[in-house]
């Protein structure tokens, strides 16, 4: 279903581009300038069953993509100089890279390309995986997933069996145990995450000790003025379902912990996952009050003057997955494709 919605969606912002129209509607749409959002920056890997694809981005591709800004002639530019323009109601349109959870190929892959063209970036951290205990829950359900031909846990108190075997069954029973575990409670979906871990030999601390940068590395990154360091909670929980203590404390306690390592206290914030479930109008408030000066959400769209007045409710627009082609940027850039998205309402912040 994830798969025949995304062809479609392929499809319609193919004809969109080569019809012209966006370069019609560019002027009402492009807005003052984008953030875009990177996960993993890595090879494409060779396999048949990869759910979290979607979070990954070849290294060539944002090379391409990085050249493309530039013959679009527009400045890519720090969350702090973005924060500026849109108070300041500059006319100059602007691009900001920013990269979620600090993977470490974002310093062998990412970081490289940045660094030889002097092109700034921001890299949000949540600290539990710097620490190297965070819970990377998504790969390790992946590498079950993976490995097996039937999935068994616990759900609501019964046995809950799913038949993994073939490409299709797989794909199926990930998109069924990701979608309940972001609809249950953070304390429930870590506890049943570890359980199954557990169940099939996961060990998820090594996982996130191989493929996150550690405090060591994110200092050195730090070093280079290119590259703000950002905050992304403690244990990458689900903001808005926390209470509001426990929010404001995995929020502002991630920006303690950073500044306690690196001697310089963030003032920019990346809810976790981001979507218009997981941060909405209480989250942005207690972004603010945490001290933040931005908050980037996933939801998707251009940002424009009015976000002045919204800075801790940032839309992104994500690089990855099967939107790696400068057609589908050029339509990012235009703002065309995310204007009927949100049906041209250019605010949300509810």
């Amino acid at each position: 279903m994830i798969g025949m919605k995304s062809a479609m969606t392929r499809a319609a912002m193919s004809g969109l581009y080569h019809s012209g129209a966006h370069r019609l509607l560019a002027p009402y749409t492009q807005g003052a300038g984008v953030i875009f959002t990177l996960n993993q920056v890595r090879p494409p890997q060779d396999k048949d069953f990869a759910p979290n694809r979607d979070l990954e981005v070849a290294p060539g591709f944002l090379e391409a993509m990085l050249d493309q800004v530039e013959e679009e002639g527009l400045d890519v530019v720090t969350l702090d100089e973005a924060a500026r323009r849109l108070r300041e109601d500059d006319e100059r349109r602007f691009v900001c890279f920013t990269f979620d959870q600090a993977y470490r190929d974002t310093l062998r892959h990412a970081y490289p390309l940045f660094q030889r063209r002097s092109l700034p970036l921001t890299l949000y951290i949540a600290t539990d995986y710097a620490s190297g205990w965070g819970e990377l829950w998504w790969l390790a359900l992946e590498e079950v997933v993976a490995r097996e031909s039937e999935i068994e846990l616990c759900r609501q108190g019964g046995l809950w069996r799913l038949p993994t075997a073939t490409a299709e069954e797989k794909q199926r029973g990930f998109e069924q145990i990701y979608e309940w575990l972001r609809s249950v409670d953070e304390a429930r979906q870590r506890q049943v995450i570890r359980a199954l871990a557990d169940s099939y030999d996961i060990d998820m601390s090594a996982a996130c000790h191989e493929l996150m940068l550690g405090w060591d590395e994110i200092a050195a990154l730090a070093a280079d003025p290119l590259v703000a360091i950002g905050a992304q909670s403690k244990a990458h929980y689900e903001i808005s379902k926390l209470a509001p203590e426990k929010a404001l404390s995995e929020m502002a306690g991630s920006a303690d912990i950073i500044e306690d390592k690196l001697g310089r206290r963030p003032v920019h914030f990346s809810f976790p996952y981001g979507d218009e479930t997981a941060a909405r109008a209480r989250d942005f408030a207690l972004a603010k009050e945490a001290g933040f000066k931005t908050a980037v959400t996933t939801r998707r769209g251009m940002l424009f003057p009015a976000h002045r007045r919204f800075l801790t409710a940032l839309p992104r627009v994500p690089l990855a997955g099967d939107y790696q082609s400068l057609t589908y940027t050029a339509l990012y850039l235009s703002g065309a494709t995310l204007a009927f998205r949100n049906r041209f309402q250019q605010v949300s912040a509810a």
